[in-house]
């Protein structure tokens, strides 16, 4: 019979960013017409010193008309300064200026949940047990109530 299941086999891969990119490839073929193309355009802003060293930053994308944070760091000895501060709202209005609706990010418990709720994010859902003992959060921000 023409794909039977037992015709298959599962490999562990050493090429992860050839499988990474096919995966990709096949999940994208797969968007429905209606949520239109993927606009994804990556975004990073750099935090430096005087001597022009790295000293904090925020990266992620923006697709969809949405902001989507991955990762944001201020080295620990600035950290109180408002610099976090000001690298999220830059991106916000870098992602604004995209088009934007809103924005989405994951933090842990031991991260910097309450920062970005006092940056107007809210928790949309909690990963309890990630890892043991704490949680994982995903949180949103809306730019314009018309998101629902």
């Amino acid at each position: 019979m023409p794909n039977d299941p037992r015709d298959f086999t599962i490999t562990g891969e050493t090429d992860f960013d050839a499988l990474f990119a096919a995966v990709r490839r096949g999940i994208r073929s797969a968007d429905p017409d209606d949520v239109g193309p993927r606009d994804w355009q990556p975004l990073a802003l750099g935090l430096r010193g005087r001597d022009g060293s790295l000293v904090g930053g925020v990266y992620g994308a923006t697709m969809w008309r949405w902001l989507l944070i991955d990762g944001l760091w201020v080295d620990a000895g600035l950290r109180g300064l408002g610099l976090g501060r000001e690298l999220v709202l830059t991106a916000e209005k870098a992602a604004i200026e995209r088009g934007c609706l809103g924005a989405w990010l994951g933090t842990f418990d031991f991260q910097a949940r309450h920062f970005y709720e006092r940056l107007g994010y809210t928790v949309i859902s909690e990963l309890a047990g990630f890892p043991p003992g704490h949680s994982h959060y995903h949180l949103r921000k809306l730019f314009t109530p018309a998101v629902g």
